[in-house]
């Protein structure tokens, strides 16, 4: 099957040889409740770029990288029950087995969704893992409650238009009552925050309390930020209510919980990976997630977050890809489709 893998660990991305066009043998038939899936489109996160330098590849033992994906089922393990072949559906893959950047990936129906019928693979393929994110952080994580129950409330959501930040405010406008304010720092960047549904808009490259403060908004419960370091820390912990609740997915250095001890506020942690990677017995709920999201997409209450199609899963479109997101400036998500 034709890939793309990397053969050597952390090379630039402006090095060819960072990652590269292979044929790869297929994977094996589908045991247990893995599906055999043949991929129509991926989509790039920050995440493949943390993998593409942290983690181990050689040529004699080269890493196909990729997460989200969408494609089409060609056959399924003994044990499955949710799926069968010719199902489309929709994915965010682990870190410990081989990615979606190749023709076929084995990958467990517990973490799989079924393919929203109103979009196209490349569409799709933006979804599963900034919309698992974002919702685990916000029903799992920080409790958010369903409906008008967190009406006169407010959400801060931290990090402009990125993937994530782009389907917690959706999820956040389309499932709860609460006020989302976003933020952003450039002009398109801040349209895309209101596109996504946000109330308010501030400026993350301005001090944020003054902002937050002068919309007089109501009480801030809840805050996600997805860029985080100890002088963003310090705000959050002087505008999060009493018992109030933060959420974190990024990789900041020590923070200084103390800030938060008369606040008696929280902190939750969200990896999307923490389900399959440690085969939680309600690992299933990602599949129910991914699911729902598919039944609300197409009833036409979110929409995908693909702003860029980089065409053809190749060595040379996902180079381009990556370098792009390593510069911090997208808005959206980027996706390749077919081989």
């Amino acid at each position: 099957m034709r890939a793309v893998a990397m053969t050597r660990k952390a090379l630039p991305i402006e090095d060819p040889a960072a990652l590269v066009d292979l044929d790869l043998p297929d994977p094996g038939p589908p045991q247990g409740r893995d599906l055999l899936v043949r991929v129509q489109a991926i989509s790039v996160n920050p995440r493949d770029m943390k993998s593409r330098m942290s983690m181990e590849a050689s040529p004699e033992k080269p890493l196909v990288l990729g997460y989200d994906a969408s494609g089409v089922v060609e056959a399924v393990g003994p044990d499955c029950t949710l799926f069968r072949p010719g199902d489309a559906v929709i994915y965010a893959g682990v870190l410990d087995r081989p990615g979606s950047n190749a023709e076929k990936q084995l990958v467990d129906e517990r973490i799989t969704g079924r393919k929203p019928e109103t979009l196209d693979h490349a569409a799709a393929a933006s979804l599963p893992l900034t919309t698992l994110t974002a919702y685990e952080m916000l029903f799992d994580r920080l409790r958010l409650p369903r409906g008008e129950a967190a009406a006169g409330h407010v959400l801060l959501v931290i990090g402009g238009a990125g993937g994530v930040p782009s389907m917690a405010i959706q999820l956040a406008r389309t499932l709860t009552g609460v006020t989302v304010i976003g933020t952003a720092s450039r002009p398109e960047s801040a349209a895309w925050v209101t596109q996504c549904g946000a109330h308010h808009v501030v400026d993350h490259s301005q001090p944020l309390p003054p902002q937050v403060k002068a919309l007089a908004a109501g009480p801030m419960p809840w805050i996600f930020s997805t860029h985080t370091d100890a002088a963003r820390w310090a705000e959050m912990a002087t505008m999060i209510a009493p018992q109030g609740a933060i959420g974190l997915i990024d990789d900041p250095e020590p923070l200084d919980l103390r800030l938060l001890k008369f606040k008696s506020a929280s902190v939750h942690w969200e990896a999307m990976f923490t389900r399959p990677m440690f085969a939680t017995a309600d690992m299933v709920r990602q599949h129910e997630i991914l699911d729902e999201v598919a039944a609300l997409v197409d009833a036409g209450r979110l929409r995908p977050t693909g702003t860029q199609n980089f065409g053809a899963i190749n060595a040379a479109n996902l180079r381009r890809a990556h370098a792009v997101i390593e510069q911090g400036r997208t808005v959206g998500k980027i996706v390749l489709a077919g081989f």
